[in-house]
């Protein structure tokens, strides 16, 4: 019975040797943690300090506004896209209207320009009556025959005072004789063998061709070389 009362105590004892070991080292922990504290300056706590709470605030805040962040980042960029297309589209319209408004002023001065062209197809046919009476008229005559002279004196001023109207107005005769045939302003009629000029050149002009404000209204009606 002795001998198990004395066991009994020796388990106490060692355990009671392990419990103030364990109590040793968690006191020398401790002192050092606060010896470090009182170090820094700072009293030294077993609670969380601020800043670490302050951290842990901001960390859970920060995602509870991150959601929130990237919905506005999504607004924004879409916000940019729209103005990007909206900003192209009003150039698109900005630049119809002005090639609309430039095609309109164009219009407006071509009817100012050439809205008397049907009227002077009209007059050229009476410029051509009064040239051939001109060229109607005997030359050789015209000294032995006073009213002869005076009709062809009266036609040839009446054929040049119009000439001089038709000037006036922009619309000029083309006489392209001994030119270069140019298919935008004569009208070939025929080809004549003609070994003093080069191939197609105009040898002969039938009738007379007319510009308005360089416009060809009418062309040249002639006759071309040929080789």
């Amino acid at each position: 019975m002795a001998s198990k009362a004395g066991l009994s105590l020796q388990v106490f004892g060692r355990s009671l040797s392990q419990l103030k070991a364990v109590v040793s080292a968690h006191n020398s922990s401790f002192l050092r943690q606060a010896t470090t504290a009182l170090a820094n300056g700072r009293p030294y706590s077993t609670e969380k300090q601020p800043e670490e709470a302050a951290a842990s605030a901001a960390g859970a805040e920060q995602k509870a506004v991150s959601p929130e962040v990237d919905r506005l980042t999504k607004e924004l960029a879409d916000s940019k896209e729209q103005k990007s297309e909206l900003m192209d589209k009003y150039k698109r319209a900005l630049a119809e209207s002005e090639n609309m408004r430039t095609r309109l002023n164009k219009q407006i001065s071509d009817a100012k320009i050439f809205g008397i062209q049907s009227f002077c197809k009209d007059l050229l046919e009476v410029a051509d009556t009064l040239g051939h009476a001109t060229q109607a008229v005997p030359k050789d005559k015209l000294s032995d025959n006073a009213d002869l002279k005076s009709l062809y004196e009266g036609l040839t001023m009446t054929r040049a005072s119009l000439l001089q109207v038709f000037k006036r107005h922009g619309l000029e005769a083309v006489d392209p004789l001994n030119q270069k045939f140019d298919p935008n302003l004569h009208e070939a009629l025929f080809q004549k063998e003609d070994k003093t000029v080069e191939a197609n050149t105009v040898v002969e002009v039938t009738k007379l061709g007319y510009k308005l404000h360089e416009r060809c209204i009418r062309p040249a009606l002639v006759g071309v070389s040929k080789c």
